[in-house]
């Protein structure tokens, strides 16, 4: 993924993640081995196999490296997996898309620590 193929990628018109998005069959065992290894003892029906670099910005989207099991926000409502960092994803998606920010920039931000990217890059609102 780069800033001259933004397009053709993660930009284009009518869709880009579920085109590369594992499907369940594959996440949901791997979601169950990754909480295993690192000790998670939380509900996974709660818990979403996340991309640390979202696919809407590039990420990897079957690399161990760029997932994690991220448990459910205080307060949701069960069965329904709903975070946090899933608006601040779209919200550098789009900043990225319209030009806002650079691709790089907004990976950056997001991978250093998502809870201050919009802070950082100046798209807190």
């Amino acid at each position: 993924m780069t800033q001259a193929n933004l397009a053709t990628t993660i930009c284009r018109k009518g869709g880009y993640t579920k085109g590369i998005r594992p499907p369940a069959a594959i996440t949901g065992k791997e979601k169950r081995l990754n909480a295993a290894s690192y000790g998670y003892t939380g509900s996974l029906g709660d818990a979403e196999y996340d991309h640390d670099l979202s696919l809407q910005l590039g990420g990897d989207p079957n690399d161990a490296r760029n997932l994690w099991v991220e448990p459910a926000d205080p307060g949701h409502k069960a069965s329904t997996v709903t975070n946090l960092k899933d608006p601040v994803e779209t919200k550098l998606h789009t900043a990225v898309c319209s030009g806002k920010v650079t691709l790089k920039a907004a990976q950056q931000a997001i991978v250093t620590d998502w809870t201050t990217a919009l802070n950082k890059l100046g798209l807190a609102a």
